[in-house]
């Protein structure tokens, strides 16, 4: 298995890339979050995840590690080929697909195209668990927040509060007592919510 490639981007669409690397020109398919950070001309690593099909060896390539592990957590659910993984991934950014399967946003995963409400549900079901263990400890949230309030979102979330009540109850206390810890943000926030 490959685990990255290195190279020029030589041609730049949003849903390929040409990565020339050694004199040899590799085709990766990329999702729109990995097109936004690439510019044709310079050089860039890229994560690779190879798909071997009895008609084709398709490589995809991935600015982020974080977004090939869910890319890969995706094909892993039934039903999702590589290509639905990639239409998640261009339609949500990382950050937006994790909150959703985190709070079961079922309308939100359903706004993407070719995911009804069963595929949506399955998703959910199948990577609740996934997700959380691999991006606990606030990684799925934005870094404008303290890491005692990040944890605590984290932790709230988990025990099943949607994310926008939680965010809005963390920054209410947050603004009553600037510096709590992780634990004092949880007590208040249970007797808020």
């Amino acid at each position: 298995m490959y685990e990255f490639i290195k190279g020029n981007i030589i041609e730049l669409t949003p849903t390929f890339v040409v990565c020339e690397n050694n004199g040899m020109g590799f085709l990766l398919h990329i999702t729109l979050n990995t097109f936004g950070k690439l510019k044709q001309g310079e050089e860039s690593l890229l994560y690779i995840h190879q798909v071997v099909r009895e008609d084709a060896h398709l490589f995809y390539g991935f600015k982020e590690k974080r977004e090939r592990e869910i890319f890969r957590l995706l094909i892993s659910v039934s039903g999702v080929g590589a290509n639905t993984a990639r239409m998640i991934l261009s339609s949500l950014s990382p950050e937006e697909l994790v909150n959703a399967i985190a709070t079961a946003n079922i309308k939100q995963l359903q706004s993407i195209k070719g995911i009804g409400e069963k595929s949506a549900q399955r998703l959910v079901v199948e990577l609740k668990d996934k997700i959380g263990k691999a991006f606990s400890g606030g990684e799925i949230f934005e870094n404008s927040k303290s890491t005692s309030s990040r944890e605590a979102i984290s932790a709230l979330i988990m025990l099943g509060f949607t994310k926008a009540q939680v965010e809005k109850t963390v920054d209410k206390i947050e603004k009553e007592k600037p510096g709590a810890d992780v634990e004092e943000i949880i007590k208040t926030a249970l007797r808020l919510l």
